[in-house]
């Protein structure tokens, strides 16, 4: 069954919030991204939770990387990651002092991985803990497929991370398109997010299309906004396909918003200031 996206079917995806919760009861969020040359990718993923309603982000950066991630906002609560890349000692040291609770996690913004097997234990780890995760980026390789089978884990590739995860490249008609991805949705059991000019998202059971057509939201960074507003939404909403959806939903407001107002000259950090106008017209407050 395929639907396209309408505010009506995205605000039965979106939760309430109780007039009577605390801090940390409308989601607790890690993002987990960065190396020395793309440090911003966090940051973007990070500020874009806590812009979707996230109560706590604890971003996980590297060493290099927790300095400047501190600087740019002091809402950010930032993880020190030890190596400059991923590897399974600074997987175990980070499993050891990241808070309990976490709701949802997102990975792979920006990350280096210098050890396939330190991502699947991270991973495997996180979902023994109940935490949901969606995987971004460097975290989409083909290796991962088996940790994260059947886990209700979210994806969200551009058409060449699916070809890297999937070892197809995605069909520019939209038809064949959603095929491939409901086809490797349904076998792997997990949700798909495939980011384009029209978003697809699909757990091989429902498959959501998310027309966006907005040509300024090339620029790099707006699947980096992406990635926190999905981990926001599956913070609230553990039902991955509804997350995904909502979030691509979101992302695309706010990407035409910007783009309303600066026309094609939008950078990333735009798409951060509409996401509150974005997402208005969902809130529900219930006692």
């Amino acid at each position: 069954m395929r639907k396209i996206l309408q505010p009506t079917i995205v605000k039965n995806f979106i939760p309430s919030r109780n007039v009577y919760s605390r801090k940390g009861d409308n989601g607790k969020v890690l993002v987990l991204g960065g190396n020395y040359l793309y440090h911003g990718a966090p940051i973007l993923s990070s500020i874009a939770a806590l812009r979707s309603g996230t109560d706590l982000v604890y971003t996980c950066v590297p060493k290099m990387n927790v300095e400047p991630t501190r600087a740019y906002s002091p809402n950010l609560i930032v993880i020190p990651i030890v190596d400059a890349k991923l590897t399974r000692g600074a997987v175990q040291k980070l499993l050891g002092i990241i808070p309990t609770g976490i709701d949802s996690a997102t990975i792979g913004m920006g990350l280096g991985i210098q050890d396939k097997e330190a991502l699947k234990i991270l991973v495997s780890s996180l979902l023994d803990r109940a935490v949901m995760v969606s995987l971004d980026a460097s975290a989409l390789i083909p290796e991962i497929l088996d940790s994260i089978r059947g886990k209700k884990v979210i994806v969200t590739p551009h058409a060449g991370e699916f070809k890297r995860l999937f070892g197809e490249m995605p069909f520019d008609d939209v038809k064949q398109r959603s095929l491939m991805v409901e086809k490797y949705a349904k076998e792997y059991d997990v949700t798909i997010l495939l980011k384009g000019p029209i978003d697809i998202v699909s757990d091989g059971k429902i498959t959501y299309l998310n027309p966006k057509n907005i040509a300024a939201m090339t620029v790099g960074g707006t699947g980096d906004v992406l990635s926190g507003v999905v981990a926001a939404m599956l913070s609230k909403n553990k039902n991955p396909v509804q997350a995904a959806a909502a979030a691509a939903y979101v992302n695309g407001k706010a990407g035409l918003f910007a783009q309303k107002k600066y026309g094609l000259h939008i950078v990333a950090t735009d798409l951060l200031d509409f996401i509150p106008s974005a997402i208005k017209p969902f809130d529900k407050v219930r006692k």
